[in-house]
């Protein structure tokens, strides 16, 4: 396998799941192409518009601290390698692999929705988290805008919000930030996997620098924005050396608290991460795997509700370990960042049904 420049994925890959193994088998049209012209063409993003009936999903874990998300995109152009939610393309026949780097899906009516979702009675204006699955703030939105879209849905019925992302796009966005966080309405979590740039590069290919992520940290901060860094995910023998390092700097760009997950490798992440590391880091492919075993209790992944964010093991406890003692003589985490419900007021209807109910 050779890299692939722009990519994460170093090829599609093949799924066991639903009919992806039988689709690849077919289709080898890509050693086709090089056959004939002598190259493969670049691979380039699409987006497909999808209409959804409802916008917002539920959620029951009880070792993830929110209740209902909102995710404007499917597949996510950053192309990390690590991403957890790759298999959740296999749903729509597409691979885990370049696909859910390359073919992406965008919800333009997800604003509309939402507000529709907003004005239903019984409504908890519990904080709604964006970045649950894939980034809000991908290249595409630069376009698409509808992130946007939604913030200004939630800010004007004052609607509680968190917001996880590698963009540093969400600064594109501090007018409708700044002015909630000034009501305890918002909170932003950075995630910074590596600082070195060519780590970066390999691991996130088109996600924004850690330069730019900590640059994002501090106007925030500056804005009066509560901004968490999430080292995530912790890789061991390519990036656990950097914890210290990626706190230290993240407090020093205003950061408040913190937190890590170790590497998930669910399903087709699997396989792929295996793939990658032989193209990238062939000299301790082996040992990465090894120490990846040792924190998910001898296999890739570890499921288990609980174990599955923090792992087992004695690798385990050391993390846990350093990111305690950074964090204390850091001065994070040292008090939590509590949103404010009071204030949502329902937005009101529009149109015909909003006459009729004055009658």
């Amino acid at each position: 396998m050779q890299p692939i420049k722009g990519r994460g994925a170093p090829g599609n890959g093949l799924s066991s799941r639903f009919n992806l193994a039988q689709r690849e088998a077919d289709g080898d049209w890509l050693d086709a192409q090089s056959d004939v012209d002598g190259g493969v063409p670049p691979l380039r993003t699409s987006v497909t518009i999808e209409r959804p009936k409802t916008i917002l999903s539920r959620n029951s874990s009880p070792d993830i601290p929110f209740d209902h998300s909102l995710n404007p995109y499917r597949g996510c152009e950053h192309g990390c390698i690590y991403c957890y939610a790759r298999p959740s393309h296999a749903f729509h026949d597409l691979s885990p692999g370049l696909d859910f780097e390359s073919r992406l899906f965008a919800k333009p009516d997800a604003p509309a929705l939402l507000r529709v979702a907003l004005m239903r009675r019984g409504h908890v204006p519990s904080p709604l988290a964006f970045g649950t699955n894939t980034d809000p703030y991908q290249p595409i939105e630069r376009e698409w805008k509808i992130m946007r879209g939604c913030l200004e849905v939630l800010a004007a019925c004052d609607h509680p919000l968190t917001i996880t992302t590698k963009s540093d796009r969400v600064v594109r966005d501090l007018d409708l930030l700044a002015p909630m966080a000034a009501k305890g309405l918002v909170a932003v979590a950075l995630s910074v996997t590596s600082l070195d740039p060519a780590v970066h590069r390999t691991l996130e290919p088109r996600a924004p620098s850690p330069r730019r992520r900590l640059a994002a940290i501090r106007t925030l901060a500056a804005a009066g924005v509560p901004v968490h860094v999430s080292v995530s995910p912790v890789i061991p023998a390519i990036t656990d050396h950097e914890l210290e390092a990626i706190l230290e700097a993240a407090a020093e760009a205003g950061a408040r608290t913190a937190s890590y997950i170790p590497v998930r490798l669910p399903h087709e992440v699997a396989p792929l991460f295996r793939d990658w590391l032989d193209v990238h880091y062939p000299d301790r492919a082996a040992k990465v795997m090894a120490q990846v075993a040792a924190l998910r209790g001898g296999r890739d992944n570890d499921p288990r509700f609980f174990s599955r964010m923090r792992g087992t093991g004695v690798w385990a406890q050391l993390i846990r370990t350093r990111f305690t003692l950074a964090c204390k003589r850091l001065g994070l985490n040292a008090a939590r960042v509590e949103l404010r419900q009071d204030l949502f007021c329902a937005p009101e209807e529009e149109g015909a049904g909003a006459q009729l109910r004055l009658l």
